[in-house]
């Protein structure tokens, strides 16, 4: 079994070089980091704060 994580980017980012950020769902997790960075750090939060992350976002 793998355990590397799969990440993906917005489909609203382009390959121009903007802010933006990936993310990857593991089991009771979400990873999320710098796509400028990849071997940076990332912010790992529970999938329900990611959730109510995007509502927010949304708005």
């Amino acid at each position: 079994m793998s355990t590397a994580l799969q990440w993906f980017k917005s489909s609203y980012s382009s390959e121009q070089g903007g802010a933006c950020l990936e993310v990857a769902a593991s089991p009771g997790t979400v990873h999320i980091r710098d796509s400028k960075d990849t071997h940076g750090p990332t912010l790992t939060v529970t999938p329900g704060t990611w959730t109510s992350f995007l509502a927010l976002a949304q708005r």
